[in-house]
């Protein structure tokens, strides 16, 4: 399922005119397990970092990972100036538990306030970050590529249940007319008679 909906959103001609016209590496735009799962990796890996240019940095990793760059970049934009406050103080929190900390009281869910006091956050902060940005995005995407093998799995098993159909429907015989043996029989006998007639 995850699979095809991916496959749904790909326009085969168009992509390959794209990819021709910019010379790029097809790995950058393919629709394969491999290539969007490292997409949602890279790209949630850097959706978590408290930094500007997380685009740009999801760039700076193509040469040396072959990943899904549009998937990449779309899950970087979960974090966006409405969910960067949140996200940042639920990594403040977990920085400060993984350090046994008691952290600042008078916490404020809004960027003026990160800014102010950024010298006091800035090591749960990231802290909390390395937790999310590693271990999140490390379970999300061995969870795409299960659901991914499932998918396919499915498929397959679905295209062999229909052929195994189909393959009955060609193979069994069913008369026309039914009728019993006996007919068969006596019809048989009047021949005979008349025959001998």
């Amino acid at each position: 399922m995850i699979r095809k909906a991916f496959k749904k959103k790909s326009s085969g001609s168009k992509l390959d005119k794209f990819i021709e016209k910019y010379n790029l590496p097809r790995e950058y735009l393919s629709i394969n397990r491999k290539s969007v799962s490292r997409g949602v990796l890279v790209g949630l890996f850097w959706g978590f970092v408290p930094m500007p240019m997380q685009m740009l940095a999801v760039m700076a990793m193509t040469p040396f990972l072959r990943f899904n760059v549009p998937v990449a970049i779309s899950m970087v934009w979960l974090s966006n100036p409405f969910t960067m406050p949140p996200m940042y103080y639920m990594e403040y929190l977990t920085g400060n538990f993984i350090l046994g900390r008691e952290g600042l009281s008078d916490i404020e869910i809004s960027m003026d306030w990160f800014s102010e006091n950024w010298d006091n956050i800035v090591i749960p902060l990231y802290t909390g970050t390395a937790f999310y940005s590693i271990v999140v995005s490390s379970l999300v995407y061995f969870l795409i590529n299960r659901l991914w093998i499932a998918s396919v799995r499915k498929e397959k098993s679905e295209k062999e249940k229909k052929r195994k159909k189909l393959k009955n429907k060609l193979f069994t015989f069913e008369p026309s007319h039914t009728h019993s043996i006996q007919e068969d029989e006596s019809k048989s006998d009047e021949s005979k008679s008349n025959e001998s007639k």
